[in-house]
């Protein structure tokens, strides 16, 4: 057990997010075996959901879910699965429009200043 106060916080810190992974890890597996057993739309969908959340949190390596995502579709064309909306908005998410700039308010144009002396050497 350590002694140094930093080192019992690392022990706690580690302890949370080894119990975190390893639920993301489980709702993983869980996901992944409910698509294989029965193929649908939306155990489709809820397998590449929860493989975005694990590569979001770095619970596995983003290399690695691109993989499982590309497996998972070919199983899912296979299996004759159609893709439903929602599973198609997330392969391909739209392009948000350009925000437009508030309109400029019609008041008065800003009065000029005067132009400077011209001022001559003597």
């Amino acid at each position: 057990m350590p002694i140094i106060k930093s080192a019992k916080k690392r022990v706690k810190v580690t302890r949370k997010a080894t119990v975190r992974n390893a639920k993301t890890k489980r709702s993983l597996k869980t996901a992944l075996k409910a698509f294989v057993s029965k193929p649908t739309a939306a155990a489709h969908s809820a397998a590449q959901s929860t493989l975005d959340k694990a590569a979001k949190k770095n619970v596995v390596h983003k290399n690695k879910v691109a993989r499982k995502k590309r497996q998972l579709a070919k199983a899912a064309k296979a299996a004759g699965v159609k893709p439903t909306a929602s599973t198609k908005a997330k392969a391909a998410p739209a392009k948000k429009a350009p925000a437009k700039k508030p309109a400029a308010k019609a008041t008065k144009p800003a009065a000029k200043k005067p132009a400077a002396k011209k001022t001559t050497k003597k």
